[in-house]
């Protein structure tokens, strides 16, 4: 593991690389101003990994960022936004596919990069544009993140997306098919000017300047080694094709604890959903265990936090400003309520459609469930894992689902806090009961019909309880006591 070095100077590293251009000029400033919305902008977030961090931000247990790599991230959005963007919009932001850097005997994945730029995002805004499916265009602080694989790329335990979608391909690790060049090129060559955010290990970034550096020919003095968490690079090329190197220092000393709302969190009094009580024993109306299912589990399913503004349909993979205050929220709120010892979500890059924005894509990365979870698996030092095996979109989803968390073994005498979203929680669940009861069953269909979890509902917690023989039950008398009417809009700075 390699610490951070110390603080230093800023330096702007200006030059021209183009033939006919003359030559190399440098000049070395402190703090320079954020960087001009004329230019087209590439800037990278160092994200952590076991191998370089500032000391304290990765955990070396679980391949997470820790409660000081998470103040971390929150602090560095404001910092992101103010001093390098100068307030202006980001155009785009690629981050690390987690699936691509297993980490720990575990094959952890890693979840830094993702985590680093989340705030950041809900620091800037998007407008949803629903013309074509006749929905009025609505503005929100969630800008998309872009995590999805990249065409011809394939994983060890990672299922074929249902959906490609090239406008929202992340980063890979190891850049197999050279996927890493391509979206780089690609933004380079469109030249449209803005402000393009990564976020990657050192591994990963400093191999993607080289890149540039060398297939754009700009000859820039990169670094020559890891500079610690705090360190931003930004390659800023001008209209006429000139790049320069900027290299910014954030200075953030975080707190090694979990992070305190600028505000309190709105509580509800009581769980609001209607109940859900259901109990499936062995040779009780008609049931069966099904071969193979699992014992002494507990598996908590939550919904992903606040994602559409105003009780809207709007989607763009992400949730929206009044969702991070939940999902900050989450340790609090659950604490004394549950007590996993295993935390899981959805695989971000899986894709998935939706309508369209003023640029006209219209599928997204679908980093939702995770990030929503994530704080919590940071505030109690569990790992984040990913079921990168189900492909969310596909029809065979809610059978995947259900075997993958209720049947084979894997997690009997064991504690599941899953986050999901909440429609496939319902098929899944519903597969589930429907492999105890036959297909004629007057009880399958009674269960079945109390399993609906309502659109505005953010709020409950699925409860399945598997006893030593199998045996199930599922209820909803837990929640989070959240109340999402009375969340801001906007998301908390720190």
């Amino acid at each position: 593991m390699r610490a951070s070095v110390g603080r230093f100077l800023f330096l702007t590293l200006t030059l021209a690389p183009l033939a006919g251009c003359g030559g190399t000029s440098r000049s070395t400033v402190t703090n320079p101003a954020p960087l001009s919305a004329d230019n087209l902008n590439l800037i990278f977030v160092v994200s952590g990994d076991l191998a370089y961090q500032t000391a304290g931000d990765i955990s070396p247990t679980t391949a997470n960022l820790t409660s000081q790599g998470l103040q971390r991230s929150l602090q560095m959005a404001t910092f992101l936004k103010k001093d390098v963007l100068g307030t202006e919009n980001v155009s785009g932001i690629s981050v690390l596919e987690p699936m691509t850097h297993l980490q720990t005997a575990e094959n952890y994945p890693d979840m830094a990069a993702i985590a680093d730029l989340q705030q950041f995002s809900l620091l800037n805004q998007v407008t949803m544009s629903g013309t074509i499916q006749g929905w009025t265009p609505l503005t929100a602080y969630s800008y998309p993140i872009n995590v999805s694989y990249g065409y011809g790329t394939s994983y060890s335990g990672v299922a074929a997306p249902a959906l490609i979608c090239p406008a929202c391909q992340g980063i890979d690790f190891t850049d197999q098919e050279d996927d890493n060049e391509a979206l780089t090129t690609g933004i380079i060559q469109k030249g449209l000017p803005g402000f393009y955010l990564f976020s990657s290990p050192w591994e990963t970034t400093s191999a993607m300047l080289a890149k540039i550096n060398t297939l754009e020919g700009y000859n820039l003095t990169l670094p020559a080694s890891y500079q610690g968490a705090n360190t931003i690079y930004a390659i800023s090329i001008s209209s006429l094709g000139s790049a320069r190197l900027v290299t910014y220092n954030s200075n953030l000393s975080p707190s090694l604890t979990y992070p305190v709302l600028p505000a309190k969190v709105p509580t509800l009094a009581s769980c609001a959903a209607a109940p859900i009580d259901i109990e499936l024993t062995g040779g009780v109306d008609n049931a069966t265990v099904p071969s193979g299912t699992n014992t002494d589990e507990t598996i908590y399913f939550v919904r992903h936090v606040e994602a559409h503004p105003n009780n809207t349909y709007w989607e763009d993979g992400s949730y929206v400003g009044p969702g991070q205050w939940r999902a900050l929220d989450l340790p609090y709120a659950l604490n004394g309520k549950i007590a996993p010892d295993q935390v899981w979500s959805v695989d971000p890059a899986q894709v998935i459609p939706g309508p369209q924005n003023i640029n006209g894509d219209s599928n997204w990365s679908y980093e939702r469930p995770a990030l929503t979870i994530e704080p919590y698996a940071i505030a109690n030092n569990l790992p984040l894992n990913l079921a990168a095996s189900i492909a969310l979109e596909s029809a065979s989803a809610p059978k995947q689902t259900s075997q993958f968390f209720t049947n084979g073994g894997t997690f009997s005498n064991h504690k599941l806090l899953v986050a999901w979203e909440h429609e496939s929680i319902t098929f899944a669940v519903k597969a589930l009961v429907a492999s105890y009861l036959p297909p004629d069953s007057t009880q399958l269909a009674a269960d079945q019909a109390q399993l609906v979890w309502a659109s505005p509902d953010y709020d409950s917690i699925w409860t399945l309880t598997f006893d030593s023989k199998g045996n199930l039950t599922v209820k909803n008398d837990l929640c989070e006591g959240i109340d999402s009417a009375k969340l801001p809009n906007a998301p908390p700075i720190f």
